[in-house]
């Protein structure tokens, strides 16, 4: 595959995606942020990679220093505390790293977000199982049929693609959108004027 044809095959998976759906955990993140619940964002390899870099954009691309404490979202990723990872792969299983970490941190009306391409990597389910056990909501972002993640969260993301560079893709413009809403919906050309002033942009 050369470049030229890389590049349409992921334009065209964006094409397929459901803005409604993203529209839809747009709606479901603001309503957390509003709350002051938590929001965890999972995934495996890529995917992690998508969870740690959703996380930071939504903790820090979606305020401005003039923002105060109840204004921000309280998110982390679960991919990022590497020691405790391994402790937990250790000693209780891989399967289990992202439900373990949301048993010390989360609670009812708190947001899961697991992302994984194939929809069926074990440790994603079961923390979404865990999460709505205690009453979590929960939302997934998938790829090629959704595996069984699609049919087990609340809020499903699809990108209707085989091709797993493609997902990944699209997963990273899912989310940068979803930033980029509340950017606009809160205030985006103060934030950005503001980090020009300050020589961020």
């Amino acid at each position: 595959m050369d470049v030229s044809a890389y590049v349409r095959g992921s334009g065209q998976a964006l094409q397929r995606i459901d803005v409604g759906a993203v529209e839809r955990v747009i709606q479901v993140l603001e309503r957390a942020r509003a709350a002051g619940h938590r929001i965890f964002i999972f995934g495996n390899g890529g995917s992690g990679a998508t969870a740690s870099h959703f996380a930071q954009d939504l903790a820090k691309g979606t305020v401005s220093r003039f923002d105060v404490a109840d204004n921000r979202f309280r998110v982390m990723s679960l991919t990022d505390n590497v020691p405790h990872i391994l402790a937990l792969a250790n000693d209780l299983g891989y399967e289990t790293i992202f439900k373990q970490q949301m048993m010390n941190h989360a609670g009812p009306g708190d947001v899961a977000i697991g992302i994984s391409g194939s929809g069926n990597s074990p440790n994603v389910l079961e923390a979404i199982q865990y999460a709505r056990s205690i009453g979590m909501v929960t939302i997934g972002l998938t790829g090629f049929d959704g595996g069984k993640l699609r049919g087990l969260v609340e809020h499903s993301v699809h990108v209707p693609s085989d091709v797993m560079e493609h997902v990944e893709d699209a997963h990273m413009v899912i989310c940068h959108a979803t930033v980029k809403w509340f950017q606009a919906a809160r205030g985006g050309d103060r934030m950005a004027a503001a980090a020009r002033e300050a020589g961020h942009a």
